[in-house]
């Protein structure tokens, strides 16, 4: 185990500081008369093991290989899940521990689906909690997609390597700076958020938790009703403003503050990001335009907000999309897919895949009419390999048959197609709410068998850890030196 000293060292330092996060509900338990256990206990075993791990392995090397790589990012989310339920487990809620699992996988990959049933009657303590993973989540996928998965390989996110030969690259500073920086505008957008939040009628406390879910793109709420409980127009434009600014790429926005002015509105991803948002809106309102003969039903004001919460896998509801037919259920589910920008708190298989596989048939569909011609794929000024295709390929094939897997072990679970289908799908794509009346809009998970919970949290860190960082453990070439 000489090995992976480093990967148990580093462990042990996230246990510590999932350990003291916890102490910050404390507060909110003395603010609002609920004092209990829960958190002290949880925050005490978290510290007591991180410090075993961190003590144990301190004679450890100072750098990081591939397989060592791969097994931190897994057992890093995988701990703190564990780690992160220890509140929900030692709560007055009395949940069981599939279902404090749940909660505490649900937040930390930024999923935002919940088990909690009635969300206005629990403890403020727990609702705060619930927002800290997520935001914690958020933040933490952004520095594992720039730094850790570009070194990995994984599924063509070496396309975003730091340390490129390319001139505009020189505009970034090493990792361990960036790291800092994605950390700084991160936590800046929070701040932000919240403040918009509490201007427009938000209560403190609604405002602090609403923007860490709203950054990290996750979607817990307070309230049963999501984000529709407020009913204010106000509100729902912050959110859609500040989800659209989670999904877009962070490295973006360090290279904007580094003096490429251009970058929000030259970069490819985003521009492409935007067009799906745009004609989505279009589509789904010219459909509902041809369905409803009363023009007053159709509201433009839930159709964007929807779009933006579904496409971005956020999973904020301001309205019941289960009763406007057949074909926004079909188109909801493709969103669910597609995802945000690579580099953002998103999931799902990303713009910039989509993109690349378009590209690809195109290219496919040229060759079989000029058989001799040469043709090389570009994306984003960048010559796209063959090796860095089947990359993509493998990942959009593999992420479709888990999909599928996931499905089908659902249905095996006892759980009806609808429920089933779209359970997998927002679980694999992290996004919240499925469709159908248990797991829906305004549903929760809360009624589904033990063993289809534990079916969706590993789809959850599967989707969330893109795949092939989490099935690369499994196969037995990767633990031979």
């Amino acid at each position: 185990m000489s090995n992976y000293k480093t990967v148990f060292f580093t462990l042990g330092v996230l246990q510590i500081i999932l350990g003291i996060s916890m102490m910050i509900p404390i507060i909110a338990q003395l603010i609002y008369s609920e004092i209990d256990s829960s958190f002290i206990g949880g925050s005490i075993i978290s510290i007591i093991f991180g410090v075993l791990f961190f003590l144990t392995n301190l004679n450890h090397d100072k750098k990081l290989n591939l397989q060592q790589a791969f097994l931190l990012t897994a057992l890093s989310w995988l701990s703190i899940a564990i780690f992160g339920s220890l509140p929900f487990i030692f709560s007055t809620l009395e949940l069981s521990i599939t279902d404090s699992f749940f909660e505490s996988m649900s937040g930390i990959t930024t999923t935002g689906s919940t088990i909690i049933s009635n969300l206005e009657s629990a403890p403020r303590s727990i609702l705060l909690w619930r927002a800290m993973l997520q935001w914690l989540g958020g933040i933490g996928i952004i520095v594992m997609a720039i730094t850790l998965m570009p070194i990995m390989n994984v599924g063509g996110m070496q396309l975003f390597k730091i340390s490129s030969n390319d001139s505009s690259e020189k505009l970034l500073p090493k990792s361990k700076e960036i790291s800092l920086r994605l950390i700084y505008v991160y936590l800046g957008l929070t701040v932000l958020c919240a403040s918009t939040y509490k201007i427009f009628g938000m209560n403190i406390f609604d405002s602090l938790t609403h923007s860490m879910t709203t950054i990290a793109t996750g979607g817990f709420s307070n309230y049963n009703e999501s984000i529709g409980y407020f009913n204010s127009l106000p509100i729902e434009i912050s959110s859609m403003v500040f989800i659209i600014l989670g999904s877009l790429p962070f490295i973006a926005y360090i290279k904007f503050l580094n003096g490429d002015r251009k970058i929000l509105i030259s970069d490819v991803q985003i521009k492409s990001f935007l067009k799906i948002i745009i004609f989505s809106i279009i589509i789904l309102f010219i459909y509902l335009l041809f369905h409803n003969k009363d023009f007053s039903q159709i509201n433009i004001r839930t159709i964007c907000f929807n779009v933006i919460s579904i496409l971005s896998g956020t999973g904020y509801v301001t309205g019941e999309f289960d009763g406007w037919g057949n074909f926004p259920l079909i188109f909801f589910l493709t969103l669910m897919f597609i995802g945000g920008c690579a580099g953002s708190t998103t999931c799902g298989i990303k713009i910039f895949r989509i993109q690349i596989l378009y590209l690809f048939i195109i290219n496919q569909l040229k060759k079989i009419i000029y058989p001799k011609g040469i043709f090389i794929i570009k994306y984003d000024k960048n010559n796209v390999d063959d090796k860095f295709m089947a990359s993509i390929i493998s990942f959009i094939f593999l992420y479709l048959v888990i999909f599928f897997l996931i499905t089908a072990f659902l249905s095996l679970s006892g759980l009806d197609f609808v429920t089933s289908i779209s359970g997998a799908a927002t679980s694999i794509s992290n996004v919240g709410p499925g469709l159908g009346s248990t797991i829906g809009p305004n549903g929760n998970f809360s009624s589904l068998p033990e063993i289809s919970k534990w079916i969706l949290s590993l789809g959850m860190i599967l989707g969330r850890l893109e795949l092939f960082a989490i099935l690369v453990l499994f196969l037995p070439s990767f633990w031979r030196n």
